[in-house]
């Protein structure tokens, strides 16, 4: 009987790439996933899809607020939780009740059944959002935390929650923050899948702001590497940075997406986004020192295989392509 293990998420970018590194271990997987509709669900199915021939693998379609979690953790010895509301853009005015429910309500809700049971580790998917706009470069998991956008707010507010739930009752958490990850099934309102999209069907590139905002991009497997080496962490930090190990500006990365492109790329520069932060850059010197983390894939090798799997992706799913977003 293979070790059993909860993804919560598990049919998002991140949530389907360690899934499938966990079966590939051979531990039993209970994914969980009530498919937003905040993208196309057709492309959170086609995640899932593979996952779905393991015996190894069970779904459940259902909200963390409306499942019976208590017997959902039954004999679960390790959880990852991924599930939240996506998104700085659109976490402002009427949407940011969609925030509250999916990132803090749901995030309270399995920490308290969580607590009740055997749980070896619980691994909590944070943001470098919870830090906001600094000067202060690279982060350290010591730096204030000023989210500037809803969402931050609402992981920021999350990732205490866990953490209270780990001083006051024991629950094993450790809590990763990640830094703007990319590759493939990154989600279409993420930039360089919106990027590669426009390109490939011929329009220009909307980038928001003037390209000179920097950003620490971080490869999808990497971050899957740290979630795997926090699950068996026996130390005692508690929140640990998970970026790619440099920063560069977005002109930049759209000079090297450009060099992976069939053809020429057309940029388009409108207004900064409300929320978005001018720059991020982890401190990743307390993840290398305790969990062993190092990653592996440069931002130029990871656009190549981004913009590989888009393509495959339209071909897959050709009417979301002719539709847009």
């Amino acid at each position: 009987m293979p070790q059993k293990v909860l993804v919560t998420g598990a049919a998002g970018f991140i949530g389907s790439h360690l899934c499938e590194s966990l079966l590939a271990r051979s531990f039993g997987v209970v994914g969980v996933d009530c498919f937003t509709s905040n993208y196309d669900v057709r492309i959170k199915r086609e995640h899932v899809r593979h996952l779905q021939e393991s015996k190894d693998f069970s779904l459940v379609e259902a909200s963390l607020n409306d499942v019976d979690l208590d017997g959902l953790l039954a004999d679960v010895d390790c959880i990852f939780h991924l599930a939240a509301q996506p998104g700085v853009r659109q976490s402002w005015h009427e949407r940011f009740d969609d925030y509250v429910d999916c990132n803090i309500r749901a995030t309270h809700k399995l920490c308290e059944s969580a607590r009740k049971q055997d749980i070896r580790r619980f691994v909590f998917a944070s943001s470098s959002s919870v830090y906001g706009n600094t000067a202060q470069l690279p982060m350290s998991e010591l730096h204030p935390t000023h989210p500037v956008s809803p969402y931050g707010v609402t992981k920021l507010c999350s990732e205490d929650l866990c953490l209270l739930f780990s001083r006051n009752f024991g629950l094993p958490v450790v809590a990763l923050r990640f830094f703007t990850v990319f590759g493939p099934r990154q989600r279409p309102d993420m930039a360089f899948h919106r990027f590669i999209k426009s390109a490939l069907e011929g329009r220009s590139i909307s980038v928001f702001g003037t390209g000179a905002q920097t950003r620490d991009f971080t490869f999808v497997s990497d971050v899957v590497d740290a979630i795997l080496l926090a699950m068996d962490y026996s130390g005692s930090e508690s929140i640990f940075n998970i970026g790619g190990g440099k920063r560069i500006t977005l002109n930049s990365a759209l000079d090297l997406l450009a060099e992976v492109l069939p053809h020429e790329v057309d940029v388009r520069y409108e207004e900064p986004a409300i929320g978005d932060v001018t720059h991020t850059y982890a401190d990743i010197g307390l993840a290398r020192r305790e969990l062993g983390y190092s990653p592996q894939t440069s931002i130029d090798e990871g656009l190549a295989r981004e913009v590989e799997w888009v393509q495959t992706l339209r071909k897959r799913l050709k009417s979301y392509y002719r539709e847009g977003f």
